[in-house]
């Protein structure tokens, strides 16, 4: 199993040296550490990490700008926003310009592992405080059946989307293909009109699914 190579994003270097140590010891290889918004785009298109763990309050070039370089620039590199910042502005800031996963530096080790982990596989990932935040905020907005636009299968795969299962486990579970899974998933990102995975995941756990 390849390992992943990790990219810390933090202008505190005594957390920066104690998440990467975690990470370390989790069999993560830690192949960078960025003190602000501009080195951490730099170095993430340089030495293209799989996963970029990001700090929003950073000194010149913020995180939600940091992110969405990085995602235009490489779409391949998820980013795992750890931050202190729980507002809704900066959560769907965060995730309208690519973030993948979003926690707060309140969770702890096995937690910020597993999240590495799931969105390095391709999932979706929000800590408790965020994913309540962001429920509420789309309550009351999604119908009595939800997504009458999909079809029964597309429902169903959204529904383990939403449930945080990556699209190998969605191809075994439903004994379908891979390549019929990804054109599951397109299909859905469409007909939602969502740019990624992470926003169609807030669309169906607003609408109870997962």
């Amino acid at each position: 199993m390849t390992t992943l190579r990790i990219l810390i994003a933090d202008d505190h270097p005594l957390y920066r040296d104690g998440l990467g140590a975690a990470l370390g010891a989790a069999g993560f290889d830690v192949v960078g550490e960025a003190a602000d918004g501009r080195q951490a785009v730099a170095l993430s298109l340089d030495l293209q990490p799989d996963v970029v763990i990001m700090d929003l309050d950073m000194p010149g070039l913020g995180g939600i700008e940091a992110t969405r370089r990085i995602a235009h620039g490489s779409p391949r590199i998820a980013i795992l926003v750890l931050t202190m910042l729980a507002d809704d502005d900066s959560v769907f800031a965060a995730l309208r310009v690519g973030a993948r996963g979003y926690l707060l530096k309140g969770a702890g080790q096995a937690e910020i592992v597993r999240a590495v982990q799931t969105v390095a596989d391709g999932g979706g990932v929000f800590g408790a405080c965020v994913a309540g935040r962001v429920l509420e905020h789309f309550s009351g907005q999604h119908a009595s059946e939800p997504f009458p636009e999909l079809t029964e299968r597309e429902r169903e795969v959204l529904s383990m989307v939403a449930a945080g299962q990556n699209n190998a486990a969605i191809a075994t579970r439903l004994a379908l293909a891979p390549k019929t899974v990804r054109n599951h998933i397109s299909n859905i990102l469409t007909k939602l009109h969502v740019s990624d995975r992470a926003q169609a995941i807030i669309r169906a756990r607003s609408a109870g699914l997962g």
